[in-house]
């Protein structure tokens, strides 16, 4: 196998946790008085941490002290309806699963609250991921190359031997700026239109298929 290390994205790309996010959004602007959003508007405000999606959903003009009171709302709306509708993507356990039977280290990095990414690996994929990072004070988040940086640190891993799967235009950039190659998927929050209007030469649609790449690499 080429790769060592393969380091996933969360949201889009090992959970599709969409609906819940947009529960505990809807909840927080039911709080302020502000209009509810729908999926697909939720589908393109993921990614850049949970800041940005309050900002996104409350729509632009939000006085950034109303943004800073509405963040300890919307985190404790997750904490409660966070895992209500979340599932795996078809076939993702068993990928990340083969891959460490391969002989593979496996981590994931995230945008979302660490204390969540920690808690939604370990509730969804016990034991299958040897670091999972999210957010946190002093860090800068993706598409800044930090945590991926940590990770490569903690596992002992060149960047050479690491490969880094996600589903966005994020994802996209984090990989180029921590210098890793990527696997782009189809299955999660970007169409395959827009991950190729990135740049991204190939998408995966399936988690087999994924493997597959991994495997004979």
């Amino acid at each position: 196998m080429r790769y060592k290390t393969v380091i996933f994205d969360m949201d889009g790309t090992v959970l599709n946790t969409l609906e819940d996010l947009l529960t505990s959004l809807n909840l927080t602007l039911d709080q302020y008085g502000l209009p509810r959003r729908n999926l697909d508007q939720m589908r393109h405000f993921v990614g850049n941490g949970m800041r940005a999606q309050i900002e996104r959903g409350a729509g632009e003009g939000t006085p950034p002290g109303l943004i800073d009171e509405m963040l300890p709302v919307f985190v404790r709306n997750y904490q409660i309806h966070g895992a209500e509708k979340t599932r795996p993507y078809e076939g993702v356990p068993a990928l990340i699963a083969n891959l460490r039977a391969a002989g593979c280290r496996t981590a994931v990095v995230s945008n979302k609250n660490d204390a969540a990414v920690k808690r939604l690996a370990e509730t969804y994929f016990p034991g299958l991921f040897d670091v999972s990072v999210g957010e946190r004070p002093g860090i800068r988040r993706k598409p800044a190359p930090d945590s991926v940086n940590e990770v490569l640190g903690l596992l002992g891993v060149s960047r050479e031997e690491a490969v880094y799967v996600g589903d966005s235009e994020v994802d996209v950039a984090t990989a180029k700026n921590a210098g890793l190659d990527l696997i782009a998927v189809g299955w999660g929050f970007r169409t395959e239109e827009e991950l190729r209007a990135e740049g991204v030469e190939r998408v995966f649609h399936t988690a087999p298929e994924v493997e597959a790449f991994l495997l004979e690499s």
